[in-house]
């Protein structure tokens, strides 16, 4: 059973498919949503503005996009045609507690919100959410992976690198897919659990012993680790899926020179499975919004 709403205004900038579940689950749950950059139909319950102050008056809280902004401060709005410019001093007209709901937080938003006392909240920072989000995100991996490839995963000789949330499901699934698949991971306590499941443990001091075989190679750890030494070892018919947040953990130049096929495709979930990505937000949105706020609910997960 999820929190009652009703009466709680909330703001909603920017989004794209995703925030349209949120939104929808939102309104059925009675509260009053104030949206800019998000074309969604209005009713009783919802309603569009077209300029960011008009829509932050008398909320009780605020939720931007799953990417929030960008460098320059615009909010991601890829179905609007226009994206407006969140600034500071709009976030000044709030009162001091209310949230501000964000998938993950670039360094701007984080200083905005800092310097005017508001509680930045990074929902994909969230266990709960983050693993959910491990499956669409593993499923478009090898969806790029399929259509990149001239052979098929089975087979072939797989490497994942890091073995978090992402890396973990990966991982299962190359190898229930029959991949000869390696798993790339710096503790102990995570080779084992490679081992476990029957997947072969690699310490990261191994990498340039072993990457060589690799056909396939997915990156989830957002550091350098596949730098111009280790592309020097791999082989030029291997594709490079690099799922860690931008930059990446790969030298893309230095793949270009030596003629490796490497791309970075953060964002999967709301790339190929929109409707999932977005039903996880939104059954999980709703408690924090009641957690946040004191609300009473029943804030069991529902799977």
């Amino acid at each position: 059973m999820q929190p009652d709403l009703k009466g709680i205004k909330i703001a909603v900038l920017g989004g794209d498919a995703r925030e349209r579940f949120v939104v929808e689950r939102l309104a059925a749950l009675g509260a009053q949503l104030q949206i800019v950059g998000l074309p969604v139909a209005e009713n009783a319950g919802v309603k569009l503005f077209q300029h960011i102050e008009e829509a932050l008056k008398d909320v009780d809280a605020i939720v931007l996009s799953v990417q929030g902004i960008n460098n320059e401060g615009c909010l991601y709005c890829p179905l609007a045609q226009e994206a407006p410019e969140l600034t500071e001093q709009h976030l000044s007209m709030v009162a001091k507690d209310v949230p501000v709901f964000v998938g993950v937080a670039k360094p701007r938003l984080k200083a905005m919100t800092a310097s005017v006392g508001l509680k930045l909240i990074e929902v994909m920072e969230i266990d709960e959410v983050a693993i959910l989000n491990a499956i669409p995100s593993a499923e478009g991996a090898l969806q790029i992976a399929m259509e990149k490839m001239p052979i098929t995963l089975h087979g072939s000789s797989a490497f994942v690198i890091g073995f978090g949330r992402v890396g973990v499901t990966l991982a299962r699934m190359l190898g229930a897919l029959g991949a000869r698949t390696t798993v790339v991971a710096r503790s102990p306590a995570q080779l084992a659990r490679v081992y476990e499941m029957g997947l072969r443990p690699l310490p990261f001091s191994g990498l340039s012993d072993l990457i060589n075989e690799a056909d396939v190679v997915f990156n989830t750890v957002p550091s350098l680790v596949l730098d111009n030494y280790i592309l020097g070892i791999v082989k030029k018919s291997a594709l490079i899926i690099d799922l860690a947040s931008a930059p990446g953990g790969t030298d893309f130049a230095a793949a270009k020179i030596r003629g490796i096929e490497a791309m970075l495709a953060p964002g999967l979930p709301g790339k190929v499975a929109p409707q999932t990505a977005g039903e996880i937000l939104a059954r999980v949105l709703p408690r924090l919004l009641a957690q946040e706020l004191s609300l009473e609910s029943s804030i069991g997960g529902a799977y």
